[in-house]
């Protein structure tokens, strides 16, 4: 595997050195490329921290169903799957709730986003997106807590004026397609309609997508796995284990979900625009397909029910964006209110009484963004603020007799809020003609407040409550040292504040494991260095490589407890072993990154990725394997563009993780891994786009033709076999 790549880096250096330059039709390029993550626009090549965008016309052609499978195929993050509806991303070794989603310039991360794996970006619609930045590396100086290892930046589009739709008042896309590996169905309409001073855009997508099958074929000489014989069906309230017609099938993987948007902006002069952003996204049930092959001690099927229930995202707000309204600044005002519903229903096989904890969440938030000269130099400062409410029930209900009792819920189920007050500020100016540099900071107040008003569990307390000073910072340098080059390096820090699923939660995470409260953990915080050398050639060949070292403290994981004395505790029927959230030490993490393109001849792009991290965290004066550490892997592609059609031909691939190297957490998931740890794989995909005229467009392919059956890392269900997808666009 190495050697290949080696191989495919090689070829590229060749093929675009030894040709002449050519004005090309699609080409790499590197001046026009704006990055809006930033708080404000700014030139990438005066960014000097890591970031990768993926285009919308990359998300059309790539055809993928969601937004998490978008990222698992760009071959520049890797992500985590415990079900099919969902996707957890991972950044340089931080996931879930050590990295960033952001949608609009506003925060998705709330007081509930947990640790472990988090499947909250399957709300985001990719059918409306713009672009997605991935931010590599701390970025809790632009965007505050919890962005300790990146930020993902999700762009939905903007209304069009009338001066931006071609002098068409109603414009509009129609999308739809099939995919054959789950019977799955999008349906996708949005309509721009514009005059001179304002436009609306709405948008609305539907999915259904049924029972997910895994790959037939053998990974190379490794044995079959995670293949479903049997399957739990209830009738009449009876459990019964039901043979799988098909071992392929992943029995009770589909889900349904429909996703809404609705903007208008409205242009008061040239200088005072106004936007109102509406989001809605709401599913069915989402089986957690990987809690339903759980076995109990006897080799039996633990649960007949395991599901999240409707995951439902809403999101409104309000933006001024003004130019020179304070000391001569630019100004963008947005005032935004979420409200996120999650619940988890489960009940174990033969056992009539069925949990369903639900946990709403309602997030407050006004964020002031400023920019203004100071001689040349750009100066940005701001303020965001952030007020987050959270309230948690269980309800146990018998599916027989239908009788309802209060359980414990996931959070306690009293009072629960977090309040954040920060402010920031940002400085970039040029050092010579070919050198920049910026400085940033930020620094604010935290508080959370949670409160048990039923203790199921006989805490030594009944109420939380933190208080914390927070601050970060980054300074970094960029040379264009000639057309050809450019080197930059960035040094940034970045902090997690607890939050209520850090200190409050209860969970069982997995069979005999109780995760209790614990109150008395701090902030984690991360400090990164990391140094980028790329070189290009015209608009023809790119290389990049970024290599990173970061140094966690205070690092929050999972370990044995205990609670008022004891070290297990009987829950739902079980003796569990009991775990908290604790500060464990302090982690170091290190890796590269690398992306080469080039076009061989004018219509021709071969490209590539290749990452790789290590992580150790040492505590108790030992070191161990820090979780959500993937293996390497990245992808390989060779690409043909024209006017009428485009084809990628790509290679995805992974390399294994041995037993050594997963971390004592369980978050690593090993349990759902086959024996010996991740296997390594590659599968192989063809894609094509057939552009007929300016409003029909029509795709096809087939995704992992060799129908390999793989798992990738810490995920709890197989990824899809052999995948035909046929679909079109139609544009008015």
């Amino acid at each position: 595997m190495r050697k290949t790549l080696l191989l495919i880096l090689l070829l590229c250096s060749i093929t675009s050195f030894s040709q002449t330059k050519k004005d090309t039709t699609s080409s790499i390029k590197l001046d026009a490329i704006l990055i809006s993550t930033q708080r404000f626009a700014k030139p990438k090549r005066k960014v000097t921290q890591q970031v990768e965008s993926i285009s919308k016309i990359e998300m059309e052609t790539g055809n993928f169903q969601t937004s998490p499978d978008v990222l698992a195929n760009s071959g520049i993050l890797a992500v985590q799957k415990s079900q099919q509806g969902g996707g957890s991303p991972n950044i340089r070794g931080f996931e879930a709730s050590r990295i960033l989603l952001v949608v609009d310039g506003i925060r998705m991360n709330n007081l509930i986003y947990r640790a472990g794996h988090l499947q909250n970006s399957i709300t985001v619609d990719k059918n409306i997106l713009e672009s997605i930045d991935v931010l590599f590396g701390p970025s809790s100086t632009i965007f505050g807590s919890d962005a300790l290892g990146g930020a993902i930046y999700f762009q939905t589009r903007d209304p069009k004026l009338l001066s931006e739709s071609n002098g068409k008042k109603l414009t509009g896309n129609f999308i739809s397609n099939y995919s054959s590996s789950n019977n799955g169905f999008l349906g996708h309409l949005d309509l721009n309609y514009a005059t001179e001073k304002w436009a609306s855009l709405t948008s609305f997508s539907y999915n259904d997508y049924g029972d997910l099958k895994m790959g037939k074929r053998k990974n190379g000489s490794n044995d079959f796995f995670g293949e479903r014989p049997t399957f739990v069906q209830t009738n009449n309230g009876v459990d019964e284990v039901v043979l799988n017609d098909s071992r392929y099938v992943q029995k009770f993987s589909g889900y349904k979900q429909y996703d809404f948007l609705q903007k208008i902006i409205y242009q008061q002069n040239e200088n005072t625009e106004h936007s109102l952003n509406f989001q809605y996204s709401n599913s069915s049930d989402v089986p957690r397909y990987d809690r339903l092959t759980d076995l109990t001690s006897k080799g039996k099927l633990k649960f007949a029910t395991w599901n999240y229930g409707p995951q439902k995202r809403l999101l409104s707000a309000y933006k001024l964006s003004q130019k020179k309204v304070f000391l001569n600044s630019d100004l963008n005002l947005t005032a935004s209110y979420q409200n996120i519903e999650e619940s988890r229903i489960n009940r174990n096989f033969g056992n009539p009484n069925q949990s369903s904890r639900v946990d709403n969440v309602s997030v407050f938030a006004i964020n002031a963004d400023f920019r203004t000269k100071i001689g040349k130099g750009d100066f940005i400062y701001g303020a965001d603020i952030y007020y987050d409410d959270l309230n948690s029930t269980g309800v146990k209900k018998n599916i027989v007799t239908y009788a309802e009792t209060v359980t414990d819920s996931r959070y306690p189920d009293g009072k629960n809020n977090t309040f954040r007050a920060e402010g920031f500020i940002s400085y970039s100016n040029d050092i010579t003609k070919t050198a920049s540099y910026n400085a940033s900071a930020r620094a604010g107040y935290t508080t959370l407040n949670s409160e048990i008003a039923t203790n199921f569990l006989k805490l030594p307390y009944t109420t939380m409550s933190q208080e914390s000073l927070i601050y970060s910072g980054a300074v970094g340098i960029v040379n264009n040292a000639s057309k050809n080059s450019k080197i930059a390096f960035n040094l940034a820090s970045g902090f997690r504040v607890p939050n209520i699923d850090d200190l409050a939660k209860i969970f069982d995470s997995s069979a005999g494991t109780l995760i209790v409260p614990n109150k008395n953990i701090k902030p984690e915080k991360s400090v990164t260095a990391d140094l980028s050398i790329t070189l290009w050639k015209g608009k023809q060949f790119q290389l990049e490589n970024v290599f990173y070292y970061t140094r966690l403290y205070d690092a929050i994981i999972i370990s044995p407890y205990l609670l008022n004395g004891q070290s297990s505790i009987i829950y739902e029927g079980e003796n569990s072993l009991i775990y908290a959230n604790q500060n464990q030490g302090n982690g170091a993490i290190s890796g590269i990154s690398s992306t080469v393109k080039s076009y061989i001849t004018k219509s021709l792009l071969l490209y590539g990725t290749f990452n790789f991290t290590h992580g150790r965290v040492q505590h108790d004066n030992e070191k161990e394997p820090l979780d959500h550490i993937a293996p390497y892997y990245g992808k390989a592609g060779l690409k043909y563009e024209s006017d009428l059609l485009n084809l990628d031909l790509y290679m995805l691939y992974n390399d294994k993780k041995k037993l050594s190297e997963y971390s004592p957490s369980g978050e690593d998931n090993l349990k759902y891994a086959p024996i010996g740890g991740t296997l390594s794989w590659q599968t192989y995909n063809l894609k094509a786009t057939l552009l007929l005229s300016n409003q029909y467009t029509f795709f096809s392919g087939i995704e992992n033709i060799l129908d390999i059956q793989y798992r990738t890392f810490a995920s709890g269900i197989n990824a899809s076999g052999r995948n035909i997808f046929l679909g079109g666009k139609y544009q008015f």
